[in-house]
């Protein structure tokens, strides 16, 4: 982000000083007032500290799009891309959280660096995975049965997968070691996977999750129907372990550090996960792909590989 603004600098300098100056003077005013009446955004409903800083982020950043103005300057003339528009939002949503400017302006910079950084690619099963095969965007999460973030994420994620059809969402297990049933439990969702009951396992050990043991995960697999012969069996002899480790091993590539995390066609999402972060990281993907790589036509970056 830095190292484009700069990039642009020769050729932008007047402009930007212009509307940076004209920001600067209105911010000066007060937030309240370099908030008001901005074309297609209505910021009333935030508190006073958070206009503060997000008047600070709307006249230090730059428009996203190419323009030479700054986002404030941008969204006074009406006509912002919805890009930028999602990264104002973004933006106000992060502030109403109580994040300072400089917080947001950070996440806002990881959210955008993500797009242009080699995509990850991971081997994906159909039986683990809901939503139109064919949608544009695949969501690949990695999460752990034990996980009480991941047991959150569950019902937001496939909600929003359910209310869109441009959107996939693929499972990956990522057994944490700290955590003592979950190889365990990650078998027994594998079994159910083989067995043609993945999801309702799959959600059924979530919910199970405050009192995870040998006996929940029993109960979940005998409830849907999966055999406790055959999961006493696998389990037994180490099957699907191998397929754990591998697994793991993807997500470690990818640059996993918590669980849950996120891939978006490959690109891992930097957001802290809400409805509304989702709902932005997949409408800029989207965007992202129709314009081959740019947040504007005409410009071509590569975007890589999902899954095989």
């Amino acid at each position: 982000m830095v190292r484009l603004r700069l990039g642009r600098c020769s050729l932008l300098l007047g402009a930007l000083v212009l509307a940076s100056s004209q920001d600067a003077a209105a911010a000066e005013n007060g937030p309240v007032q370099a908030l008001r009446d901005l074309p297609g955004f209505d910021f009333s409903k935030l508190a006073g500290p958070s206009k503060s800083e997000l008047a600070e982020v709307l006249v230090d950043e730059f428009d996203y799009c190419g323009k030479p103005l700054t986002l404030l300057a941008a969204i006074k003339r009406g006509d912002v891309c919805p890009h930028t528009r999602r990264m104002v939002g973004l933006a106000a949503t992060l502030a109403a959280q109580g994040l300072s400017s400089q917080e947001i302006l950070v996440a806002l910079a990881k959210h955008g660096g993500g797009f242009s950084r080699p995509r990850s690619a991971f081997t994906l099963d159909d039986r683990t995975c809901q939503g139109p095969k064919g949608a544009p965007v695949t969501i690949v999460e990695f999460s752990d049965f034990e996980c009480p973030f991941c047991g959150e994420a569950r019902p937001m994620l496939e909600g929003f997968v359910a209310s869109r059809k441009d959107v996939r969402l693929c499972w990956k297990p990522y057994p944490l070691a700290q955590h003592k049933f979950a190889i365990p439990a990650s078998q027994a969702a594998l079994l159910a996977r083989d067995q043609g009951k993945f999801w309702a396992v799959h959600d059924g050990l979530f919910i199970g999750q405050s009192r995870m043991s040998n006996a929940t995960i029993q109960e979940v697999l005998s409830k849907n129907g999966v055999s406790l012969k055959a999961y006493e069996k696998a389990v037994k002899a180490g099957s699907y372990v191998d397929e754990l480790h591998g697994s793991r091993d993807e997500g470690n590539k990818a640059g996993l550090e918590v669980t849950p995390t996120l891939y978006i066609n490959g690109r891992k999402d930097q957001l802290e996960l809400s409805p509304e972060t989702l709902r932005v990281s997949v409408d800029d993907e989207i965007e992202w792909m129709e314009h081959q790589g740019s947040w504007a036509p005409g410009k071509t970056v590569g975007v890589g590989a999902v899954g095989k």
